[in-house]
């Protein structure tokens, strides 16, 4: 049964926070911690990634999501 949690949403909001920050500064991340301009578009799609999980948490899913992969592991 889906319900909202407002302690999910303020750390899905953190999380998106921090995925727009990751997306706006992925090519100063990339050159730092990477392979420079040949890791631009890796570090740009880590940081999209993050923004959906930031949404996926902000509203809560994750725990339906959870539910679902452990009811298939552990009948």
């Amino acid at each position: 049964m889906y319900e909202f949690s407002i302690g999910s949403f303020f750390v899905g909001i953190l999380i998106v926070f921090a995925g727009v920050a990751f997306v706006r500064w992925h090519q100063t991340i990339a050159d730092n911690f990477g392979n420079g301009v040949s890791s631009y578009d890796k570090y740009k799609l880590y940081a999209m990634g993050t923004c959906i999980v930031g949404l996926i948490v902000m509203a809560n899913l994750h725990e339906l999501i959870l539910r679902w992969v452990v009811s298939l592991i552990v009948p």
